[in-house]
């Protein structure tokens, strides 16, 4: 017999129930990035470690469940973080339930939670959830101490920093963990060797140029965001260890791996699982000059020929950056335009300018960078005028591709205290976070009400990808296979349980 494994990860698998038709092929399959970086911290600390992607596997919390059973760790900690940094509260519809499904089949097994939604709302999590623990912050000391401490026999958790737990049914936690600083002794890069690798899967749009979209990989290079925008949550895993280390409130931490550090992770991926199509998971890629031409000057030395999309911001990108980024192989930006109107924009502190979108996503293109438009339908100052505004600026400025949302208050943002404050209706489900699910509910405006933020934002998705300047654009760059593709998905209609009940 060997020694009892001390730690399973869990990234929930909840795709349908997310996306609804557009689960089939469409969807990416996203490797769990903050999974796969636990395992390597707990590695780093001499825990033995597998990673259950029930996403990627296709798994029911059932089998998930079975998995758990037949491992029988030390402790199983079910990760509820997203593929974007601020979609980690639509992971809880998955995670609940195969937390509860986990507790049924191994009632003795011990379950943690932990992730962006667990460390916004950490005791609510552990008062409605059939979790054992939950890790305020960013969880990484927390679940290895934890880990020790159940294998003591005796474990005392009041000495697990960061975390939640019962004692007597009363709810208990202990001084927060602190930030991981030094992340390339510590955290080195991901576990790719405990995941799935064949069965990851690219966007759509990520391969509008014919490509394969397998194999497929996701990495982060920063962590963190400077910047305060009210309808983002990025940065609530990382405020309790900020505070510890003294940071002012208005302040957010913003930690790198080298440009060394991310090469490693990129040789890995290319020379040993053939990976070309490459996400960069950072929630602000191209800020840092030193950093992203150090990165580009490394790729552009090993002669890969690589196929890669990251996030950056209109007033972060340099007119000396774009040629190395497109000889690195970045062809695709998604710039976070959100609004057309100042007045919208400026009340969640998204100040830029209208000349300077003009003027920034002309030059990306014309240094042949294929772009994401990111638009936002509902913030608060949204009416349906500024809305429309919204829509045209999106049709005028023709991006390659377009992603239209509609405005939510994820736990750990300011628009969710807002809401709170104001009494404004949230979801009724985890699963009505997010996007494209048939309870998708977003924050209403000071003007409009939910119901008409989501039928002008599904509208909006139909009249760009049925525009003729837009299937122009994308016949005359890609080809009329890639039109026809886009004809399909966008003949692809979402039930919304909000829609129905007010028609």
């Amino acid at each position: 017999m060997g020694s009892q494994l001390d730690l399973v990860l869990i990234n929930p698998a909840n795709r349908k129930r997310i996306y609804q038709s557009l689960a089939t092929d469409l969807t990416a399959i996203e490797p769990p990035v903050w999974a796969g970086l636990m395992a390597t911290f707990a590695r780093n600390q001499g825990l033995s470690v597998q990673i259950i992607d029930a996403c990627a596997d296709n798994l029911s919390p059932e089998e998930t469940a079975d998995r758990v059973k037949d491992i029988n760790p030390v402790l199983t900690a079910v990760v509820v973080y997203g593929h974007q940094p601020s979609a980690s509260t639509q992971v809880m519809a998955g995670a609940s339930v195969v937390t509860t499904a986990i507790k049924q089949a191994v009632p003795e097994a011990k379950v943690i939670m932990l992730g962006g939604h667990a460390a916004a709302l950490p005791e609510r999590t552990l008062r409605e959830e059939d979790a054992d623990f939950v890790a305020a912050g960013e969880g990484l000391y927390t679940l290895t101490e934890l880990v020790q401490a159940l294998k003591t026999g005796q474990p005392d958790y009041s000495k697990v920093r960061g975390l939640w737990y019962f004692d007597n049914k009363e709810a208990k936690f202990n001084p927060s963990a602190p930030l991981v600083q030094d992340l390339e002794a510590q955290m080195p890069g991901i576990a790719w060797d405990l995941l799935p690798m064949e069965k990851y899967r690219a966007h759509n749009w990520h391969c509008f140029d014919g490509l394969q979209r397998q194999p497929y990989a996701a990495l982060y290079t920063t962590l963190g965001c400077p910047f305060h925008c009210s309808f983002c949550c990025i940065q609530a895993p990382f405020k309790d260890g900020e505070k510890l280390l003294g940071y002012k409130t208005i302040t957010n931490s913003y930690r790198f791996w080298s440009p060394d550090a991310v090469i490693a992770e990129i040789d890995i991926l290319v020379n040993r699982y053939g990976v070309r199509n490459i996400k960069i998971a950072d929630e602000m890629f191209v800020l840092n000059p030193k950093h992203v031409l150090g990165i580009c000057d490394r790729i552009i030395e090993r002669g890969y020929d690589l196929n890669i999309w990251a996030y950056a911001r209109v007033d972060t990108v340099r007119d000396e950056m774009l040629d190395k980024l497109k000889r690195a192989g970045f062809n695709w930006l998604a710039f976070g335009i959100e609004a057309a109107s100042d007045r919208v924009r400026d009340d969640v502190q998204k100040g830029v300018g209208q000349t300077d979108i003009y003027g920034t996503i002309r030059k990306v293109q014309a240094a042949g960078i294929n772009i994401i438009g990111n638009y936002i339908f509902g913030l608060p100052e949204d009416d349906l005028d500024t809305m429309q505004e919204t829509l045209d600026l999106a049709l005028e400025l023709n991006c390659e591709f377009a992603n239209f949302y509609s405005t939510m208050a994820y736990p750990g943002s300011q628009l969710y205290e807002m809401a709170l404050q104001h009494d404004w209706a949230l979801p009724k489900s985890w699963a009505g976070f997010s996007q494209h699910a048939v309870d998708t509910m977003p924050l209403r405006t000071n003007h409009l009400t939910a119901a008409q933020v989501l039928e002008f934002r599904d509208k909006a998705f139909q009249i760009y990808f049925n525009h003729p300047n837009y299937l122009k654009l994308i016949h005359e760059k890609f080809g009329p296979e890639t039109v026809k593709h886009i004809q399909e998905m966008a003949s692809l209609k979402l039930e919304r349980q909000l829609l129905s009940a007010t028609a």
